[in-house]
Formats: structure tokens, sequence, C-alpha cells
């Protein structure tokens, strides 16, 4: 199963480098991972598992796809994170299949978590990205009179490539020889 991490780390590494280039994830990467991840896991599944239903390993990583895919999906409605991270986190679904695949996500969030309010600060854009948080979380919640406008000039962007990868870093990390 180490080459389905490696497949992995591979894919985040790739998506992580022309992120942080080009504010993009290539189609053909993220279209890679979620049509090679499937068929992998079917032929690793009828090569290497005999007595196990192939199938239901190819099954198992279309399931993957679609358990990754769910949040970033409804961040993605709500203009949280671009597309080119929604597939690439199903992508990861289909290559380490839901429970990898989820754990990654979970560090991935949790990273750039870390890493934003970090670069925000350097960049001297801290606070003011705080009010903007602070008023989009209340501006639903005010009488119209009551609600301000956020200036768009202030809204800043976060590639999310990176984290993603440094949460795949971990998860290969931590389950190299348990798999």
């Amino acid at each position: 199963m180490q080459g389905f991490l490696v497949a992995a780390l591979l894919l985040t590494l790739i998506a992580a480098a022309t992120d942080l280039r080009s504010g993009e994830i290539p189609q053909w990467l993220t279209l890679a991972g979620l049509v090679g991840g499937p068929v992998a896991h079917l032929i690793y599944a009828a090569v290497r598992m005999p007595g196990t239903s192939a199938l239901a390993e190819g099954g198992y990583s279309i399931l993957g796809i679609i358990a990754c895919a769910f949040v970033p999906l409804v961040l993605y409605r709500q203009d949280a994170i671009g597309g080119g991270d929604v597939k690439l986190l199903a992508a990861i679904g289909a290559v380490l299949q839901p429970r990898l695949g989820f754990e990654v996500q979970v560090y991935a969030f949790f990273a750039a978590g870390l890493i934003a309010p970090a670069r925000l600060a350097y960049e001297g854009k801290l606070f003011r990205t705080l009010k903007n948080v602070v008023l989009i979380a209340t501006n639903p919640v005010l009488p119209k009179s009551k609600r301000r406008s956020i200036e768009p000039t202030l809204m800043t962007w976060f590639r999310f490539g990176p984290a993603i990868f440094l949460g795949t870093l971990l998860v290969a990390y931590l389950h190299w020889r348990t798999r």
C-alpha cells in the first residue's frame, strides 16, 4: 500500500508547486488521480489481494472521491476554496480511499489554519482580515440597517495546494509502516 502513499505524495507535491507558481492546479493532474485511483485499486486488488473483490476495492476508491469531495464542495459553493482544491481533495480520496483521504483533508485544513495567519501577519494584513471574518460571520444575523459592507480589496485568497501536500506528507509519515 506504500505505492498509493507515494502516488498521493507525488500528486500533491506537483499540485502544490503549480499552485504556488500559477495559482492553479492542473486539470490533467486531478484527472489522473480521479481516474487512476480507482483503476489502480482495482488492479492492485486483482493481482495482490486474491480472494477479495477487486470491484469492491475500486468501488471503495470511488466512495473516497464522493466522501472527500463533500466538504470541499460546500466550501467551494461559499467561494471559500477554489475548484482545483476540490478536485485535488477528491483525487486524494480516490488514491487513498475514504479513511486516509479524509485524514489528509483534516490535516490540510489544520495546516492551512496555521499557515494562513502567519502569512497574513507577515504581510501586515492579519487584523484587517480578522475584522472581515467577524463581519462575514455577523452580517447575516444583523438587521439590514446595522450590517457593514466588506471592502473587496481587503479580501484575500490562500493557495491551499501546499497545505494539502503537508496533510498528505503527515498521513504518509503516520501510516507508512501500518499499511
